[in-house]
């Protein structure tokens, strides 16, 4: 079947839906290639990604249209008629058929772009506009447009003319409620394909530039004006976004996290050229740049904090900072920080989180476990998952008296503990109760030192204990 087709095919007498077998016979030397939906939808996307110059709204409207939402766009412009016939000229440059409306609905923009004359509707003269349109401007199926037709209803006029009942009656609400909104009297929303920033900040050129330096002055001077319309609202970002528009239709971005709220400009140019600098694939600025955005994707309240004559703030301040340049040269995801947890299991004591994720700083407020002069009473890294060990020992809650582990054989000099663990019932639901653990710190002849534990209480949850090690002190 064929699901696309160009202008020459058209004219030669095929139509979308003819069987190929048809086709052939109307035209002996037609090219044919295999639909691909993937890569169509793919193509699509990349497109959407060139016409948020205009809106950072724009949604899909598959299988070959998009939709933007101008609101307070259009001024950047000239106005509407500018906007819509700068588009229009981008897209016919590159090679495309296109065509475009602008109406105070996403479906009359639609309906006019495909069935009407184009251009930009005069607000509220949608339902006078659209009248003459056939019913397929309404984005119904096939074969409700026929159940239409044999009423002798051929245009979208022909159904608004008549009363609403019966129609509602026969064909359900969903007809009303296109023909609505095709006429305008409906407010609809379009659907981002990306969520939209809260912040936007953004350069037009009208010589396109590509100078390494005149690049780091546009990304200064918008940091700049983001700082400002952050700091009106008292806030700082935590996600920042750099887009850059090429003259070609290719459009690049770059995305870094903040371990604090930030909403200083030399900081935050400063994330970028690390992240330009450490770029696996150079940005190429091609012909030029002609669009350069700045956003704030993700931000928060910033609260006023003064200095004071401990240092703490500075330190905090300089860990945060520590926190996003390995961020940006490294990926936000390998930039780890350990959090506690509330439990006693050791091996589910802390976790790692992303270091963005909340202020770094406070990676260091964590229960000290015994005084800063005693010993360590646990060693800093486990062993995952523990490893099992032979052990000779004495019974029943005797510490070992020799271990083997990894093949090699360890005579035990010193020894403390037991350190009993009991298993966390309230968290198990439907399982086996997990043994009972006796932990010891030992050491042997060489002045290693081992942190081993018995799983299982002898005689009372099992006849046969066995031992793990489960981590080495330094």
């Amino acid at each position: 079947m064929i699901a696309a087709m160009d202008p020459v095919a058209s004219q030669a007498g095929l139509t979308i839906g003819m069987p190929l077998a048809t086709a052939h016979a109307l035209c002996p030397a037609l090219d044919v290639v295999e639909h691909n939906p993937l890569a169509d939808q793919a193509f699509l996307e990349r497109l959407a990604d060139w016409v948020e110059r205009y809106t950072p709204c724009v949604g899909l409207a598959p299988p070959d249209g998009l939709a933007l939402d101008i609101t307070g766009a259009a001024h950047l412009l000239g106005g509407e008629e500018s906007l819509l016939k700068d588009c229009l000229n981008r897209f016919s440059s590159q090679g495309f058929s296109v065509f475009g409306a602008i109406a105070g609905t996403a479906e009359a923009a639609r309906a006019m772009a495909l069935f009407g004359q184009g251009g930009v509707l005069t607000p509220g003269s949608e339902a006078v506009v659209v009248a003459p349109l056939p019913l397929a401007a309404l984005g119904i199926d096939d074969r409700l447009t026929l159940s239409l037709a044999r009423l002798g209803l051929k245009s979208i006029g022909d159904i608004a003319q008549h009363p609403r009942a019966p129609f509602a009656a026969r064909f359900g609400r969903d007809l009303l409620d296109r023909l609505d909104r095709v006429q305008g009297l409906v407010e609809t929303t379009i659907s981002p394909r990306r969520p939209l920033p809260v912040y936007i900040t953004e350069r037009r050129f009208a010589e396109p530039i590509g100078h390494e330096d005149d690049v780091h002055r546009t990304i200064l001077t918008l940091a700049a004006d983001l700082a400002r319309l952050l700091e009106r609202q008292g806030e700082g970002a935590r996600r920042l976004e750099l887009a850059f528009f090429r003259t070609d239709g290719t459009t690049r971005r770059l995305m870094v996290e903040t371990a604090r709220s930030l909403r200083d400009p030399k900081a935050i140019m400063r994330l970028f050229r690390e992240r330009l600098d450490v770029l696996a694939d150079p940005l190429d600025p091609g012909f030029g740049f002609d669009v350069i955005r700045l956003s704030a994707s993700v931000t928060e309240p910033t609260p006023v904090h003064e200095a004071d004559f401990s240092g703490q703030n500075d330190l905090a301040e300089d860990v945060a900072a520590l926190v996003e340049r390995l961020g940006a040269r490294l990926n936000p995801s390998r930039v780890l920080r350990l959090q506690p947890q509330d439990t006693h299991m050791p091996e589910r004591a802390s976790r790692f989180l992303k270091a963005q994720e909340g202020n770094a700083a406070l990676a260091s407020d964590w229960e000290p476990w015994r005084e800063p002069e005693l010993p360590p009473a646990r060693p800093i890294r486990l062993l995952d998952p523990p490893e099992q060990i032979e052990v000779i020992a004495e019974i029943p809650d005797g510490p070992p008296i020799r271990f083997r582990w990894r093949r090699v054989f360890h005579v035990v000099v010193k020894a403390e503990g037991p350190e009993r663990i009991a298993p966390e019932w309230w968290r198990i639901v439907g399982e086996t109760m997990p043994p009972t653990r006796d932990y010891f710190r030992v050491e042997d002849e060489t002045g290693t030192r081992f942190w081993v534990f018995r799983a299982g209480l002898y005689h009372r949850e099992c006849e046969h204990p066995l031992w793990f090690m489960h981590g080495l002190f330094g």
